[in-house]
C-alpha cells in the first residue's frame, strides 16, 4: 500500500496495485527522457493543464520504476491503468506534487 507521506502513489496496472514514487534516481531518468525539456517546464505544463500524453507516460514510468517495478514505456503502453486516461493524468500530477511537497 502506498504511503502518501513518503511521496508514494498507488497505481493499479492490469489489476495489480503498484507503488510509484519519484525518487532522485527516477527524477534523473525522467530528466534524461525529457531531453532539452526541464522538470520545471514539466511542472508548469501540469499546473497550466497543457500536459501531453508523453508527459503522463514518462512520469508514470519514472514513478513506477522509483517504486521498484522495472517497467518500460512499452510495457505501460500495453497495459490498462485503472480509471483510464483521466486517472493516469491525475496520478501523474499526484506524483509530481508529492515529490516536491515539503515534509509536514
Amino acid at each position: 500500500m502506498a504511503n502518501p507521506h513518503a511521496g508514494e502513489v498507488e497505481i493499479v496496472v492490469d489489476g495489480v496495485p503498484r507503488t510509484a514514487k519519484l525518487t532522485l534516481g527516477a527524477l534523473a531518468e525522467l530528466e534524461s527522457k525529457l531531453g532539452d525539456d526541464t522538470l520545471i517546464a514539466l511542472v508548469a505544463r501540469f499546473e497550466s493543464g497543457d500536459v501531453s500524453s508523453r508527459d503522463v507516460l514518462a512520469l508514470l514510468v519514472a514513478g513506477l520504476r522509483g517504486g521498484g517495478w522495472r517497467v518500460t514505456p512499452d510495457d505501460l503502453l500495453a497495459s490498462e491503468i485503472a480509471g483510464g486516461p483521466l486517472a493516469a493524468v491525475r496520478l501523474a500530477a499526484e506524483l509530481l506534487a508529492r515529490a516536491f511537497a515539503e515534509a509536514a
